[in-house]
């Protein structure tokens, strides 16, 4: 191509940001910025800062709700920062920092144990509810955040209760560890919806460095703070709860931004529930703003999935009933209030999304009070109600669900690793 100031040679970009040509012009080879004549200073700037903060190659390489999930992330992030220096000096003051009478090693003991409690807390949390993290992680993303500030305000009180101060600070410890836990388990499964390009690794190097540079302003807005704070505890206490309402606003507003293609039980739930209604598939976006990020006691049978066979069928002749109308890799069956799917090994991940789909179908069948106590026999008709179901719309489902942009080549279903083999008929 040939223009007034030469021939162009070959263009090139760098991702969406920049945009340069190739020119021959008198014998000679010169790269000209595309659109512009070169650029300025402020452009420069913004440049560099997006080179340090953001991850390479963005926007393209990251989910399109990733700014403003960060935005949010980083609102709630500052506004820690300054309930922790306020909790963070009442620790202190509560241990006897500025008091003559207070010992050295009553104050160890104390930060001692707090620390110790807190390490217990991690084992034991991450113990029972570690498999959880990754299938609801809006919901731990959002409870870790709750959990925070509670075990803050813990800490501001505790210097006002000195019988209970050692108590108080170890109840907090441990809030603090399950929020460790939670909170860096799911910003882990958050970056791996985030990561468009097998980018974790960059995303999460250029978090952390945002992370950095919140808590450098919030140490710096806190280093204004400490001298109107200090012994003036009504002034503390009205600054955290603003502070909390901050964080908690823009938790609440980070997770809502999540937009996840993944499926698990809420959001499979939801566009399930939707299609039985109108045949609608819901796009990731409107099933994302549907989804609970909040626990909740709902009336609904759970769901227990990859459990033992003891679990599904407790007698032959039950293990009969399993599988009668069933050609499937997997066995339903409810049990203890409990829909219970027992899955077998060769079974795929369309399998699993099925299997899904049946359970969370009689779920809702069995959640009044009044189904619970159906007779055992009705609860099996139900189960191969729920194969013929299952066998008439899931295919089309599952179509119309990849059309719509989930992605059903993983999920996030809280599987359990039991698998059994079972014999297709027994005598």
């Amino acid at each position: 191509m040939e223009t007034e100031r030469g021939v162009v040679l070959a263009t090139e970009r760098y991702g969406s940001a920049e945009s340069w040509k190739y020119v021959a012009k008198d014998a000679v080879m010169e790269r000209r910025r595309d659109g512009s004549e070169g650029e300025s200073r402020g452009n420069s700037i913004v440049g560099v800062f997006k080179s340090v903060f953001l991850p390479q190659g963005y926007p393209e390489s990251v989910s399109g709700d990733y700014l403003q999930y960060q935005f949010w992330d980083t609102v709630q992030a500052f506004c820690s920062s300054l309930s922790g220096t306020l909790a963070t000096q009442a620790s202190l003051r509560g241990v006897g920092v500025g008091n003559q009478e207070a010992t050295v090693a009553a104050a160890t003991v104390t930060w001692l144990l707090r620390d110790g409690t807190g390490m217990l807390g991690r084992i034991v949390f991450a113990w029972q509810k570690g498999s959880k993290l990754d299938s609801e992680a809006k919901k731990w993303r959002l409870f870790a955040d709750v959990l925070n500030d509670i075990a803050m305000f813990m800490e501001i009180s505790a210097p006002f209760f000195p019988a209970c101060f050692t108590l108080i600070v170890c109840t907090a410890g441990i809030f603090k560890s399950l929020v460790g836990v939670a909170g860096g388990a799911t910003r882990a499964a958050l970056t791996v919806h985030q990561a468009r390009r097998d980018n974790l690794a960059d995303i999460s190097a250029k978090d952390g460095s945002q992370e950095t540079l919140v808590c450098l302003a919030g140490l710096f807005v806190s280093l204004m703070l400490i001298p109107l704070v200090t012994d003036n505890p009504i002034l503390t206490l009205s600054l955290f709860f603003l502070f909390t309402i901050l964080h908690l606003f823009a938790n609440y507003k980070a997770v809502r931004s999540v937009v996840m293609e993944t499926l698990n039980e809420a959001r499979l739930s939801i566009v399930l529930q939707q299609y039985l209604r109108d045949r609608r598939i819901l796009s990731p976006l409107e099933a994302n703003q549907r989804e609970p990020v909040f626990f909740e006691f709902t009336k609904t049978l759970p769901i227990k999935l990859g459990v033992r066979l003891q679990e599904v069928v407790q007698s032959p002749e039950e293990l009969n009933l399993a599988l009668k109308g069933n050609n499937m890799p997997y066995l339903l069956g409810v049990r203890n209030g409990c829909v219970c799917v027992c899955l077998g090994p060769e079974a795929s991940i369309c399998d699993e999304i099925r299997a899904m789909c049946q359970a969370v179908w009689l779920s809702s069948k069995l959640s009044p009070p009044t189904s619970r106590e159906a007779p055992t026999q009705s609860i099996w008709e139900m189960v191969q109600e729920s194969h013929k179901l299952m066998d008439t719309i899931f295919n089309p489902f599952l179509k119309g669900v990849e059309a719509a942009g989930w992605d059903i080549k993983r999920t996030l279903l809280d599987w359990d690793e039991w698998r059994v083999e079972w014999k297709t008929k027994i005598n």
